[in-house]
């Protein structure tokens, strides 16, 4: 079921649900594939210290579909972390609740094995730094999908080396 990008988010009977867990730096980068380009509130991001959780709910931009059926289309998705000792961020105020992020990636530095840094990294040079004791993430699709405005698109930088 499609909606227009006027319309309520509504569930989708005819997708699936995508769900995944990240337990180290391949399954993270699984994760971060699927969340480019998800757009986030800034007070959709929650850090819940007495539970050791750093949890926001996006706009996943739905890579897959778009390439499988050329549906251009969003899905609500939840995505949080476990064993999060202490959250920093840069780039954005989080005093403004309404200011939109743009994920391009999602990776994960190891320190003193198990424990590491889950950096996420925003367009306009924003980030957020969590400082984990281990590697813990669960990405849910919540049910509702709708139809995008258009697909994002990535300029190539021709004039980089490599």
């Amino acid at each position: 079921m499609q909606t227009s990008a006027n319309s309520p988010a509504t569930p989708c009977p005819d997708c699936e649900i995508l769900r995944l867990v990240a337990l180290d730096r391949e399954d993270l980068e699984v994760v971060s594939c699927h969340m480019q380009d998800a757009v986030i509130r800034v007070g959709d991001m929650a850090f819940l210290p007495a539970t050791h959780r750093f949890a926001f709910v996006a706009a996943r931009f739905d890579w897959c579909e778009s390439a499988k059926s050329g549906k251009v289309e969003r899905a609500r998705t939840g995505l949080h972390f476990d064993c999060v000792r202490r959250v920093q961020r840069t780039g954005f105020d989080p005093a403004q609740p309404d200011t939109v992020l743009n994920v391009l990636s999602i990776a994960f530095e190891e320190a003193q094995a198990p424990a590491g840094n889950v950096i996420i990294t925003f367009s306009g040079d924003a980030a957020l730094r969590l400082e984990v004791e281990c590697l813990d993430a669960q990405m849910r699709d919540m049910g509702e999908r709708w139809e995008a405005r258009g697909a994002p698109v990535h300029a190539i930088d021709e004039t980089a080396s490599g």
